[in-house]
């Protein structure tokens, strides 16, 4: 298949979402697909680059950083990767269409597809969908629900990365998406091994409201005559604020900043568990990776954390205040036979997100909306 990608977030923009996808196109080309994308460039990349056996056009959007995007420079990206994606439809004359977030990206896809009579594929993540992430996206669809909802009814297929997700996308417009849980690449077991130094945690993502990092902060705060140290990936608008926040916890944390693939593998080998303090998560592609290296997971109790968190086997799902996370972290320092426990009971779940299960998910039901083009009516 030729398969024409529209994402305004792919690496290194972006988030989890934006990995997911670089992922899922590399492993689509190794299988022989070929692999288009059209998403959102800045200053200091490249407008054209292969990465992974896949073509990448960056046509100029605007957007100021790779972390984070506001409203208007979504519209920009709309604006600028428009003519790019045309083009490409009425040229190279793909087989099938995949958006990746229904706003932005997938307000392009009607819009492209008409150009060649191609059929087009939205998957939602959770900030493209009302309610996902309402801190930052309510004031975009109280305006762009209704162009949303057209563009999800008429795709050939949709699709939603966790069941929470896909709940909020079949409320808000009405048509139930198939579920294709995230997943990564599989690693050998690690041999689970703590630290005689005390309880190891990680903090990894955009340090942005939705992912909550002060609440980390105060929470750790609770705990300081307790033996931790906290690791934290990730930059983002709340990165002065949540360093400010821990200046009672100097020689504790440690800041890393954006790290590429092997640097973040190479800290959760080291670790012992996950902090995860959302407000709201789709599927955390950062949980998923900490199954894999058998880490406990501390995460709020919120939709699209179930499904990476039996409570009280391989982690805790706590109340989002300071003493709910606080006291599921002592109970981990506390309690080495148990985050030892905890962390192999997380290695044995892991298997539900292999992602080459996930790439012949997609692959599938690009196939079919190929075919039903192809062979309507069958």
């Amino acid at each position: 298949m030729k398969v024409l990608v529209l994402n305004y977030e792919y690496p290194p923009v972006g988030g989890g979402g934006g990995r997911l996808c670089a992922k899922l196109c590399e492993s689509l080309a190794g299988r022989g697909h070929e692999i288009r994308v059209v998403t959102a460039g800045l200053r200091h990349l490249p407008e054209r680059e292969e990465q992974g056996g896949v073509q990448i056009f960056r046509p100029r959007s605007f957007r100021r950083r790779e972390d984070t995007c506001s409203v208007p420079e979504m519209a920009l990206y709309l604006i600028t990767a428009l003519p790019t994606a045309l083009r490409l439809a009425r040229t190279w004359k793909p087989d099938v269409l995949h958006a990746h977030f229904v706003a932005p990206s997938g307000f392009l896809a009607p819009l492209t597809a008409r150009m060649g009579r191609i059929p087009y594929v939205v998957t939602a993540h959770l900030g493209d969908v009302p309610g996902g992430v309402p801190e930052q996206t309510a004031g975009l669809f109280r305006v762009a629900s209704p162009v949303a909802g057209w563009v999800w009814r008429h795709a050939a297929e949709v699709t939603a990365v966790s069941s929470f997700v896909g709940g909020l996308a079949h409320a808000a417009w009405g048509r139930a998406p198939r579920v294709i849980l995230n997943g990564i690449p599989a690693i050998p077991p690690p041999e689970i091994a703590l630290s005689p130094d005390g309880l190891r945690l990680l903090f990894v993502g955009r340090l942005s409201i939705q992912k909550d990092p002060l609440l980390a902060v105060q929470s750790l705060a609770r705990i300081a005559d307790h033996r931790w140290t906290l690791d934290v990936i990730g930059e983002g608008p709340l990165g002065a604020e949540m360093r400010a926040a821990a200046s009672g916890l100097e020689g504790r944390i440690r800041w890393r900043g954006w790290l590429p693939e092997e640097g973040v593998r190479a800290l959760m080998a080291r670790a012992d568990a996950l902090l995860m303090t959302s407000r709201q998560e789709g599927l955390p592609m950062a949980a998923v990776e900490a199954l894999w290296h058998g880490l406990a997971i501390v995460g709020s109790n919120i939709g699209g954390v179930a499904d990476v968190i039996l409570p009280n086997q391989n982690g805790f799902l706590c109340e989002r205040t300071p003493a709910s996370f606080a006291d599921a972290l002592a109970r981990l320092a506390n309690n080495p036979g148990q985050l030892a426990s905890m962390r192999q009971a997380s290695l044995g779940l892991a298997g539900r997100f292999d992602f080459q299960e996930t790439v012949s998910a997609y692959e599938r039901v690009l196939g079919q909306a190929v075919s039903a083009k192809k062979h309507p009516g069958k």
